[in-house]
């Protein structure tokens, strides 16, 4: 079993390895997913996993979560009700596993129309008036837009501080009101539902400096932020090789919150899918000689993932190539950064076993979010790495690699198109 990660505040270079607990059809499971849910944690468990990543938790327009209104009424949740949720926590917690709360508050759906016929007043989901907020709430710039129909919401709230959201009220992160209500309401969630951290979804949506006042007024012990950004192209419409600007994106966003939240690496994940896919395993290597996502220049404060329930599941908006996925696990799961499994790849794929051997040999080796990386081969078919100089790992459809493996290493798993050994 991993060192378990308890309620302190965050060290990303201890062991973390995170579980994404759900995808895009959990809602819909029949019984709850909680309760679905709550029978996998012995297996969650003998993976090494110390965080898991729950959906939104409130009632929300969308049975996925992300339409959230009534924010303190989880009984409307199509995951399951409230006491579900705080009995699934309290499970996770009883051996160890921190879980992770999926924030949804760049936007709003209101609960009733104002006298005007739009959609602006909102219900907390409580007896009193806590986030029973109105259009003083709204971004003044707010648009909404359902398939060609462009609605304002009628916002008087100050513009907004980042990306519009087109499916719903952009809320005003700059009124004190709604900054000490969603912190409360966040408060809330740690001290009476049990959650210790956070997935500030869609975080992009407003300033890094929103992000970082809810971080100092709830202090979780895990928190990562969604900065989801195109890759740069090229005219051939393949990733540009030198993506350094899109990684400081992320990085830059992580200084600015503060330091002690982290993002996914969407960078690393686009790089890495782009070079299976198309046999250009060279793409790995940066031309400093180091990794080419945010790993390679802020490692501890970057999730590297394979794909999640908006790239893959049934959405399927930027999918990793099926048949490559585990090379991208042995990637992840062997390189610096806080590594993050998909439910779908370790459920429902048949890859629970190959995941497990290489969350163990991490575990095993003691590699960390802060781990350093030695890049052996870069080649189209070949690419070999060692962390630490304690283990190698090699992906690509090259067989034959050479001398480039010490003879003081020995295989501790293989598998299609990829093998990682440990020093002796």
């Amino acid at each position: 079993m991993s060192p378990l990660l308890h309620h302190h505040p965050p060290n990303n270079d201890s062991f973390t390895n995170i579980v994404s607990g759900f995808n895009w059809e959990s809602s819909k499971k029949k019984g709850g997913w909680y309760n679905f849910l709550i029978k996998s944690i012995p297996e969650i468990a003998a993976s090494g996993i110390t965080h898991v990543w729950l959906p939104p938790p409130s009632h929300s327009a969308s049975s996925e979560g992300y339409l959230p209104g009534r924010l303190y009424d989880l009984d409307a949740s199509q995951y399951g009700t409230q006491d579900e949720l705080k009995t699934l926590i309290k499970e996770f917690h009883s051996i160890g596993i921190q879980c992770v709360a999926d924030i949804v508050i760049n936007h709003r759906t209101a609960e009733r129309q104002d006298s005007d016929g739009r959609w602006n007043i909102f219900e907390g989901g409580t007896p009193d008036d806590r986030l029973d907020w109105d259009h003083s709430c709204i971004c003044i710039d707010d648009i909404t837009k359902s398939g060609d129909t462009t609605t304002n919401s009628g916002g008087t709230g100050n513009p907004d501080t980042g990306a519009d959201f087109n499916g719903a009220p952009d809320i005003d992160h700059l009124n004190t009101r709604v900054q000490r209500e969603l912190s409360d309401w966040m408060n809330w969630l740690k001290t009476e539902i049990g959650f210790d951290g956070w997935r500030f979804d869609f975080a992009r949506g407003y300033s890094p400096d929103i992000t970082k006042l809810y971080m100092g007024n709830t202090r979780p012990d895990f928190a990562v932020g969604e900065i989801w950004n195109p890759l740069s192209y090229g005219s051939d419409g393949k990733p540009n090789y030198d993506q350094d600007g899109h990684r400081r994106e992320l990085m830059e966003w992580v200084k600015a919150v503060g330091g002690s939240a982290t993002a996914f690496d969407f960078t690393t994940k686009g790089i890495l899918q782009a070079a299976l896919v198309e046999g250009e395993l060279w793409r790995l290597k940066d031309s400093n000689g180091g990794p080419p996502g945010m790993i390679g220049l802020m490692p501890e404060n970057a999730v590297t993932f394979v794909d999640n329930h908006d790239t893959g599941s049934t959405q399927k908006r930027w999918p990793f190539p099926s048949d490559k996925v585990m090379q991208g696990y042995v990637y992840i799961l062997t390189h610096p950064g806080i590594p993050s499994i998909f439910y779908d790849h370790f459920f429902d794929w048949g890859l629970k076993e190959e995941i497990s051997n290489l969350t163990m040999i991490r575990i095993r080796n003691g590699i960390k979010a802060s781990s350093t990386v030695r890049i052996l081969a870069s080649d189209p078919d070949l690419y070999v790495a060692a962390i630490d100089d304690k283990i190698i790992a090699k992906i690509g459809t090259r067989y034959d690699v050479g001398n480039v493996v010490p003879t003081t290493f020995k295989i501790a798993t293989s598998g299609n198109n990829y093998a990682v050994w440990e020093k002796q």
